[in-house]
Protein backbone atom coordinates (compact mmCIF):
# COMPACT_ATOMS: atom_id res chain seq x y z
CA UNK A 1 0.00 0.00 0.00
CA UNK A 2 2.86 2.33 0.78
CA UNK A 3 4.28 1.55 -2.60
CA UNK A 4 1.00 2.46 -4.31
CA UNK A 5 0.83 5.71 -2.36
CA UNK A 6 4.33 6.70 -3.41
CA UNK A 7 3.59 6.06 -7.05
CA UNK A 8 0.39 8.06 -6.86
CA UNK A 9 2.14 10.98 -5.16
CA UNK A 10 4.89 10.99 -7.76
CA UNK A 11 2.41 10.96 -10.61
CA UNK A 12 0.50 13.82 -9.03
CA UNK A 13 3.71 15.86 -8.60
CA UNK A 14 4.81 15.33 -12.18
CA UNK A 15 1.43 16.52 -13.44
CA UNK A 16 1.72 19.90 -11.70
CA UNK A 17 2.79 22.93 -13.85
CA UNK A 18 6.42 23.90 -13.32
CA UNK A 19 5.67 27.55 -12.56
CA UNK A 20 8.76 28.22 -10.50
CA UNK A 21 11.16 26.95 -13.22
CA UNK A 22 9.87 29.11 -16.09
CA UNK A 23 11.37 32.60 -16.71
CA UNK A 24 9.02 34.80 -18.69
CA UNK A 25 10.18 37.38 -21.25
CA UNK A 26 8.78 40.05 -18.97
CA UNK A 27 11.04 38.94 -16.14
CA UNK A 28 14.05 39.00 -18.50
CA UNK A 29 13.30 42.53 -19.67
CA UNK A 30 13.00 43.72 -16.12
CA UNK A 31 16.61 42.79 -15.39
CA UNK A 32 18.08 44.43 -18.55
CA UNK A 33 20.00 47.68 -17.92
CA UNK A 34 20.15 50.62 -20.31
CA UNK A 35 23.50 52.28 -21.11
CA UNK A 36 24.18 55.61 -22.79
CA UNK A 37 26.56 55.98 -25.76
CA UNK A 38 28.69 59.00 -24.87
CA UNK A 39 30.38 60.56 -27.92
CA UNK A 40 31.24 63.88 -26.30
CA UNK A 41 33.20 63.35 -23.08
CA UNK A 42 36.26 61.80 -24.75
CA UNK A 43 37.44 62.23 -28.34
CA UNK A 44 40.43 60.63 -30.05
CA UNK A 45 42.80 62.80 -32.05
CA UNK A 46 44.01 59.83 -34.13
CA UNK A 47 41.50 60.07 -36.96
CA UNK A 48 40.92 61.61 -40.36
CA UNK A 49 38.26 61.92 -43.02
CA UNK A 50 37.66 58.70 -44.97
CA UNK A 51 37.13 60.62 -48.23
CA UNK A 52 40.53 61.72 -49.60
CA UNK A 53 39.99 62.13 -53.34
CA UNK A 54 37.53 63.44 -55.91
CA UNK A 55 37.65 61.64 -59.26
CA UNK A 56 36.08 63.27 -62.32
CA UNK A 57 34.90 61.21 -65.30
CA UNK A 58 33.07 61.58 -68.57
CA UNK A 59 30.45 59.03 -69.59
CA UNK A 60 31.19 58.60 -73.34
CA UNK A 61 27.44 58.48 -73.81
CA UNK A 62 24.28 60.57 -74.00
CA UNK A 63 21.93 61.44 -71.13
CA UNK A 64 19.58 58.48 -71.46
CA UNK A 65 22.26 55.81 -71.77
CA UNK A 66 24.37 57.39 -69.04
CA UNK A 67 21.46 57.26 -66.61
CA UNK A 68 20.69 53.66 -67.49
CA UNK A 69 24.31 52.53 -67.18
CA UNK A 70 24.92 54.27 -63.87
CA UNK A 71 21.67 53.19 -62.25
CA UNK A 72 21.25 49.61 -63.49
CA UNK A 73 24.71 48.50 -64.68
CA UNK A 74 27.79 47.24 -62.86
CA UNK A 75 29.30 50.72 -62.55
CA UNK A 76 28.13 53.67 -60.49
CA UNK A 77 29.12 57.12 -59.30
CA UNK A 78 28.07 59.34 -56.45
CA UNK A 79 27.00 62.16 -58.76
CA UNK A 80 25.87 62.57 -62.36
CA UNK A 81 25.83 65.83 -64.31
CA UNK A 82 23.68 65.62 -67.43
CA UNK A 83 24.09 67.43 -70.73
CA UNK A 84 20.84 69.37 -70.61
CA UNK A 85 19.47 72.69 -69.44
CA UNK A 86 18.21 71.90 -65.94
CA UNK A 87 19.12 73.05 -62.45
CA UNK A 88 19.91 69.61 -61.02
CA UNK A 89 22.96 67.62 -60.00
CA UNK A 90 21.89 64.01 -59.56
CA UNK A 91 23.07 62.13 -56.45
CA UNK A 92 23.05 58.43 -57.41
CA UNK A 93 24.96 56.93 -54.45
CA UNK A 94 25.06 58.38 -50.92
CA UNK A 95 28.48 59.78 -50.05
CA UNK A 96 28.59 57.43 -47.05
CA UNK A 97 28.47 54.44 -49.39
CA UNK A 98 30.99 53.05 -51.88
CA UNK A 99 30.39 53.75 -55.57
CA UNK A 100 32.02 51.62 -58.29
CA UNK A 101 33.62 54.30 -60.41
CA UNK A 102 37.41 54.18 -60.04
CA UNK A 103 38.52 50.60 -60.62
CA UNK A 104 42.15 49.50 -60.84
CA UNK A 105 44.79 52.19 -60.42
CA UNK A 106 45.98 54.62 -57.77
CA UNK A 107 47.10 58.09 -56.84
CA UNK A 108 48.98 59.68 -53.92
CA UNK A 109 49.90 56.28 -52.53
CA UNK A 110 46.33 54.94 -52.48
CA UNK A 111 45.44 52.01 -54.70
CA UNK A 112 41.79 51.23 -53.90
CA UNK A 113 40.25 54.60 -54.60
CA UNK A 114 36.65 53.39 -54.61
CA UNK A 115 36.96 53.14 -50.83
CA UNK A 116 38.21 56.68 -50.26
CA UNK A 117 36.87 58.82 -53.09
CA UNK A 118 33.81 60.59 -54.44
CA UNK A 119 33.10 59.87 -58.11
CA UNK A 120 31.50 62.45 -60.41
CA UNK A 121 30.33 61.47 -63.90
CA UNK A 122 29.74 64.16 -66.54
CA UNK A 123 27.76 63.35 -69.68
CA UNK A 124 30.14 63.92 -72.58
CA UNK A 125 30.95 62.08 -75.82
CA UNK A 126 34.67 61.89 -74.99
CA UNK A 127 36.34 61.51 -78.36
CA UNK A 128 34.28 62.94 -81.20
CA UNK A 129 32.75 60.14 -83.31
CA UNK A 130 34.72 61.03 -86.43
CA UNK A 131 38.02 60.55 -84.57
CA UNK A 132 37.33 57.36 -82.59
CA UNK A 133 39.25 55.15 -85.01
CA UNK A 134 42.12 57.61 -85.42
CA UNK A 135 44.56 55.62 -83.28
CA UNK A 136 44.43 52.75 -85.78
CA UNK A 137 46.66 54.92 -87.91
CA UNK A 138 50.25 53.92 -87.09
CA UNK A 139 51.35 57.58 -87.09
CA UNK A 140 49.15 58.54 -84.12
CA UNK A 141 49.67 57.15 -80.60
CA UNK A 142 47.39 59.50 -78.64
CA UNK A 143 44.40 61.70 -79.36
CA UNK A 144 45.25 65.43 -79.72
CA UNK A 145 43.20 68.25 -78.18
CA UNK A 146 40.89 68.74 -81.17
CA UNK A 147 39.65 65.14 -81.05
CA UNK A 148 37.88 65.68 -77.73
CA UNK A 149 34.27 66.81 -77.33
CA UNK A 150 33.45 70.07 -75.53
CA UNK A 151 31.66 70.37 -72.21
CA UNK A 152 28.87 72.92 -72.04
CA UNK A 153 28.96 75.98 -69.81
CA UNK A 154 26.20 74.81 -67.48
CA UNK A 155 28.04 71.54 -66.82
CA UNK A 156 31.17 73.45 -65.82
CA UNK A 157 29.21 75.61 -63.38
CA UNK A 158 27.63 72.53 -61.82
CA UNK A 159 31.00 70.82 -61.49
CA UNK A 160 32.41 73.93 -59.84
CA UNK A 161 29.64 74.15 -57.26
CA UNK A 162 29.70 70.43 -56.48
CA UNK A 163 33.47 70.03 -56.22
CA UNK A 164 33.84 73.18 -54.11
CA UNK A 165 31.32 71.82 -51.63
CA UNK A 166 32.77 68.30 -51.43
CA UNK A 167 36.37 69.53 -51.14
CA UNK A 168 35.41 71.91 -48.33
CA UNK A 169 33.43 69.36 -46.34
CA UNK A 170 36.14 66.68 -46.52
CA UNK A 171 39.15 69.01 -46.52
CA UNK A 172 40.49 67.41 -49.69
CA UNK A 173 43.98 68.36 -50.85
CA UNK A 174 43.94 70.34 -54.14
CA UNK A 175 46.15 67.80 -55.89
CA UNK A 176 43.77 65.00 -54.93
CA UNK A 177 41.07 66.44 -57.17
CA UNK A 178 41.91 64.38 -60.22
CA UNK A 179 40.66 62.87 -63.45
CA UNK A 180 40.12 59.18 -64.07
CA UNK A 181 43.16 59.26 -66.38
CA UNK A 182 45.40 60.51 -63.55
CA UNK A 183 44.75 57.37 -61.49
CA UNK A 184 44.49 54.85 -64.38
CA UNK A 185 46.62 56.25 -67.23
CA UNK A 186 46.91 53.00 -69.20
CA UNK A 187 43.15 52.39 -69.11
CA UNK A 188 41.42 55.76 -69.14
CA UNK A 189 41.72 59.21 -70.73
CA UNK A 190 38.74 60.96 -69.14
CA UNK A 191 37.71 63.65 -68.48
CA UNK A 192 39.92 64.48 -71.47
CA UNK A 193 41.77 67.45 -72.90
CA UNK A 194 38.68 69.70 -73.08
CA UNK A 195 37.97 69.53 -69.35
CA UNK A 196 38.91 73.03 -68.08
CA UNK A 197 41.20 72.30 -65.14
CA UNK A 198 43.01 75.64 -65.38
CA UNK A 199 39.80 77.62 -65.49
CA UNK A 200 38.34 75.75 -62.50
CA UNK A 201 41.50 76.52 -60.55
CA UNK A 202 41.68 80.20 -61.47
CA UNK A 203 37.97 81.06 -61.29
CA UNK A 204 36.74 78.73 -58.55
CA UNK A 205 39.84 77.70 -56.58
CA UNK A 206 39.35 74.05 -57.49
CA UNK A 207 42.21 71.58 -57.76
CA UNK A 208 45.92 72.16 -58.30
CA UNK A 209 47.74 74.28 -60.86
CA UNK A 210 51.34 75.39 -61.27
CA UNK A 211 52.82 78.86 -61.04
CA UNK A 212 53.87 80.09 -64.47
CA UNK A 213 56.94 81.87 -63.05
CA UNK A 214 58.19 78.63 -61.48
CA UNK A 215 57.66 76.79 -64.74
CA UNK A 216 59.67 79.38 -66.70
CA UNK A 217 62.46 79.40 -64.14
CA UNK A 218 62.78 75.61 -64.32
CA UNK A 219 62.73 75.62 -68.11
CA UNK A 220 65.54 78.17 -68.20
CA UNK A 221 67.61 76.23 -65.68
CA UNK A 222 67.00 72.73 -67.06
CA UNK A 223 68.16 73.61 -70.57
CA UNK A 224 71.68 73.28 -69.13
CA UNK A 225 71.10 69.97 -67.30
CA UNK A 226 69.19 67.00 -68.69
CA UNK A 227 67.51 64.93 -65.94
CA UNK A 228 67.61 61.15 -66.21
CA UNK A 229 64.57 59.02 -66.89
CA UNK A 230 64.63 57.81 -63.28
CA UNK A 231 64.80 61.37 -61.94
CA UNK A 232 61.78 62.37 -63.99
CA UNK A 233 59.85 59.26 -62.96
CA UNK A 234 60.61 60.01 -59.33
CA UNK A 235 59.17 63.50 -59.83
CA UNK A 236 55.96 61.93 -61.14
CA UNK A 237 55.80 59.70 -58.06
CA UNK A 238 56.44 62.69 -55.84
CA UNK A 239 53.35 64.37 -57.20
CA UNK A 240 51.20 61.26 -56.87
CA UNK A 241 51.29 59.35 -60.16
CA UNK A 242 51.97 55.63 -60.32
CA UNK A 243 54.77 54.92 -62.80
CA UNK A 244 57.12 51.98 -63.31
CA UNK A 245 60.87 51.75 -62.61
CA UNK A 246 62.07 51.04 -66.15
CA UNK A 247 64.93 53.11 -67.56
CA UNK A 248 63.02 53.92 -70.72
CA UNK A 249 59.88 55.67 -71.83
CA UNK A 250 57.94 52.49 -72.59
CA UNK A 251 54.23 52.58 -73.41
CA UNK A 252 52.99 52.45 -69.76
CA UNK A 253 55.35 55.32 -68.91
CA UNK A 254 54.20 57.38 -71.89
CA UNK A 255 50.61 56.75 -70.83
CA UNK A 256 51.43 58.53 -67.57
CA UNK A 257 52.97 61.43 -69.47
CA UNK A 258 49.87 61.68 -71.66
CA UNK A 259 47.50 61.62 -68.66
CA UNK A 260 49.58 64.34 -66.99
CA UNK A 261 49.51 66.46 -70.16
CA UNK A 262 45.73 66.03 -70.52
CA UNK A 263 45.43 67.58 -67.06
CA UNK A 264 48.16 70.22 -67.07
CA UNK A 265 49.07 70.86 -70.74
CA UNK A 266 45.88 69.95 -72.60
CA UNK A 267 46.53 71.91 -75.79
CA UNK A 268 49.51 69.70 -76.62
CA UNK A 269 49.06 66.18 -75.18
CA UNK A 270 51.62 64.03 -76.99
CA UNK A 271 52.74 61.33 -74.57
CA UNK A 272 56.30 62.49 -75.20
CA UNK A 273 58.50 63.76 -72.38
CA UNK A 274 59.84 67.25 -73.12
CA UNK A 275 61.26 70.17 -71.18
CA UNK A 276 57.92 71.97 -70.79
CA UNK A 277 56.19 68.89 -69.37
CA UNK A 278 59.07 68.37 -66.95
CA UNK A 279 59.02 72.04 -65.91
CA UNK A 280 55.27 71.90 -65.21
CA UNK A 281 55.73 68.74 -63.16
CA UNK A 282 58.50 70.25 -61.07
CA UNK A 283 56.61 73.52 -60.66
CA UNK A 284 53.68 71.55 -59.24
CA UNK A 285 55.98 69.72 -56.86
CA UNK A 286 57.53 73.00 -55.76
CA UNK A 287 54.09 74.42 -55.02
CA UNK A 288 52.54 71.44 -53.28
CA UNK A 289 55.55 69.98 -51.48
CA UNK A 290 58.74 71.19 -49.81
CA UNK A 291 60.89 73.32 -52.13
CA UNK A 292 64.01 71.75 -50.61
CA UNK A 293 63.16 68.47 -52.35
CA UNK A 294 63.70 69.94 -55.80
CA UNK A 295 66.96 71.88 -55.63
Amino acid sequence: MAKNFTALALATFLSLPLIACVTTPKAQMATTESFVIDSETYQSTSKSQRIKTIVLHYTVSDNERSIKTLTTGNVSAHYLILDKNDDKIYNLVPESERAWHAGEGGFSGRTILNDTSIGIEIVNAGIKPEYRDALKDDTLDYHPYDHYADFNELQIKKVAQLVQDIARRYDISPKNIIGHADMAPSRKIDPGAKFPWERLYKEYGIGAWYNEADKQEIMNRRTLVTPSVQEIKQAFRKYGYQINNSDEWDKPSRDVIYAFQLHFRPLKPTGIMDIETYAILQALNMKYASRDDFY
